[in-house]
């Protein structure tokens, strides 16, 4: 698979999600359905979007006429310091956030269908492309969009958050796929029920989640009373587009408030949040992240790492760093004075992994004392060598360490571990014995003793601080498929060279002749007089043909395919409008 210069900084933990865009297998029919969708949002969004949309369309390189080729928004995506990879559908979210930390739109390769032309739950290429990559023109919100990604990377997520994750994903993909039958679609909609309520918290991830719903998905901005569009979902559902601006659907304005809106990422929305204006999201994100563990810290982060089942990483102000599941911490005077996680387990400082503290070291788990020492009137950390020799730890000799908190360690120090700055970081013990209230909390026989040096845990956040070095963190499937699985019957590749015929003719002003568009109108009226979209492209033709052409039977046709999509007529009609318009 040929790569790209954005896809050859993509550290390697990623790489599973990044697939070969190959161009060649989108039909005429899903060119066709991105045409359709695109003539409508740029006639659509001049009005109700936000002014840098339509430029923004121009200036990240998406085209209305055909489907983009991802290589292509990438390189123009690098002249705003951003770049972009082809993916398959749904990525996890953490994932997607890592992309997006690092300045890389993750875009769907797949292409929804033209039953689903309106509105898709799957991710697809005009979502991310049409929906996301035009916005990114703006360095404001592109801004906003890099700070949310680095923050929501380090929100805790639950077990219950991957759980209602995989569901909303069989569902979408379910829905999205035409092979799926309607008990598979109703079968999956239960499993995201019943995942649903099976959630007994509101994590931090999920509440992270919520403020890039409504905004960077289905944000409004300007005013609450006559509001413009922002967020991608919107702008890549020509249906919800259309009728979120109405009076059904309640403005509110933007607030921390959005964090406690569920969602429901299969419907539309009841209720939309507005955004004053860009610099209006980065002063929500400030009020959120001041809320979050690996702000606040101490027992506050740890409860909430324990809460999780899931793996967090623990910072002390040292400049070490554990990662694991936390199982359990003890608790002195408001302070955390143990602590133990289940593996593996991963010690770090500065986010990369101390020779020999990973996996092979911690399989099954991790523990230690943590906090002043007794004797010690500064920081155990800022001690240098000389001043451990006067307290009596010394290398290869049997000593005796006690803590502020009572806990205490004896053994022989092995040998200990600084930072590139000199901090103390870890003190690594043989034949050690650690008590705290005459409970034992690690035995000799158990093996060597690698013990924290640090006072304070400032910071709690979600998954390894080495993500690369941990190996095996799941950051989520890389497996979806929302695209057909069978292979396509002979009616189906009919039907797409009734569609490249159309593309052809309208390409080449030279086979466009009335004979050829009545030959064409009478092979779609026999054997798919389902495909509205081809009528519908057979009168724009009809409207540039130099020769007379009857067009009645084509406008009844077309009729017809309003009242059977009521909710795509005005989207037909605005079609018919600009039949003569070249793209």
């Amino acid at each position: 698979m040929p790569t790209s210069s954005t896809q050859e900084r993509v550290p390697s933990y990623l790489q599973p999600y990044i697939v070969e865009q190959v161009y060649e297998r989108y039909t005429p029919r899903e060119q066709a359905t991105w045409r359709f969708i695109m003539r409508n949002a740029r006639c659509l969004f001049a009005q109700s979007a936000h002014s840098v949309y339509l430029d923004g369309l121009r200036k990240t390189g998406v085209p209305i006429d055909k489907i983009p080729r991802i290589e292509d928004i990438d390189r123009v995506l690098s002249e705003f310091g951003w770049g972009a990879v082809c993916v398959r559908g749904f990525i996890p979210p953490l994932a997607f956030l890592d992309f997006q930390a690092r300045k890389i739109l993750p875009i769907a390769a797949d292409m929804r269908t033209l039953e689903h032309v309106s509105y898709t739950p799957a991710p697809d290429i005009v979502h991310e492309a049409a929906g996301h990559a035009p916005i990114l023109a703006d360095e404001e919100y592109a801004h906003y969009l890099t700070r949310y990604a680095t923050l929501a990377r380090k929100a805790i997520f639950s077990r219950e958050d991957v759980r209602v994750y995989e569901a909303i994903r069989r569902l979408s993909d379910a829905k999205e796929n035409p092979d799926c039958t309607a008990a598979q679609i109703a079968q999956a909609q239960r499993e995201l029920e019943e995942a649903n309520r099976c959630v007994s918290w509101v994590s931090e991830a999920a509440k992270v989640a919520r403020m890039n719903w409504w905004t960077a998905e289905y944000g409004l901005i300007g005013s609450l009373h006559d509001p413009q569009i922002f967020g991608a979902g919107l702008l890549s559902s020509l249906s919800e587009a259309h009728s979120c601006l109405g009076r059904a659907v309640r403005k509110i304005p933007l607030s921390l408030a959005c964090t406690e809106q569920s969602y429901d990422i299969t419907e539309p929305q009841p209720q939309l949040f507005v955004a004053r204006d860009f610099g209006h999201l980065l002063e929500v994100l400030d009020e959120l992240e001041a809320t979050l563990s690996f702000r606040r810290g101490e027992e506050y982060g740890l409860s909430t790492a324990q809460k999780s089942g899931t793996v967090t990483t623990v910072a002390w102000d040292s400049g070490v760093a554990v990662s694991g599941i936390l199982d359990s911490y003890q608790v002195d005077k408001a302070r955390v004075v143990y602590a133990r996680w289940r593996g593996p387990v991963q010690v770090c400082a500065g986010d990369k992994e101390l020779p020999g503290q990973g996996r092979v070291q911690h399989p099954q788990g991790f523990s230690s004392p943590i906090g002043a020492w007794q004797g010690v009137a500064k920081r155990p950390d800022t001690l240098s060598d000389s001043e451990l020799s006067a307290l009596g730890i010394s290398q290869g000799k049997r000593c005796e360490l006690i803590f502020v908190s009572g806990v205490q360690v004896s053994g022989v120090v092995d040998h200990w571990v600084r930072s590139h700055t000199g901090a103390l970081l870890l003190l690594s013990w043989r034949e050690a014995e650690v008590v705290w209230k005459g409970a034992q909390l690690f035995h000799p026989d158990w093996g060597d003793f690698d013990m924290l040096v640090g006072s304070v845990a400032e910071s709690v956040y979600g998954g390894p601080a080495d993500w690369g070095a941990y190996g095996g963190f799941a950051l989520g499937s890389a497996s979806s498929s929302p695209g057909r699985s069978e292979p396509y019957t002979e009616t189906d590749r009919h039907v797409f060279a009734l569609y490249q015929q159309v593309r052809e003719c309208r390409q080449a002003s030279g086979l466009l002749t009335a004979e050829k568009i009545r030959s064409m109108e009478v092979d779609v009226v026999q054997t798919c007089p389902q495909e509205w979209l081809l009528f519908v492209e057979l009168l724009e033709l009809a409207a540039r043909c130099e020769a007379a052409y009857d067009i009645a039977e084509l406008e009844r046709r077309v009729a017809e395919a309003c009242s059977r999509h009521p909710e795509l007529s005005v989207f037909i009609q605005q079609s018919m409008q600009m039949r003569a318009q070249l793209d």
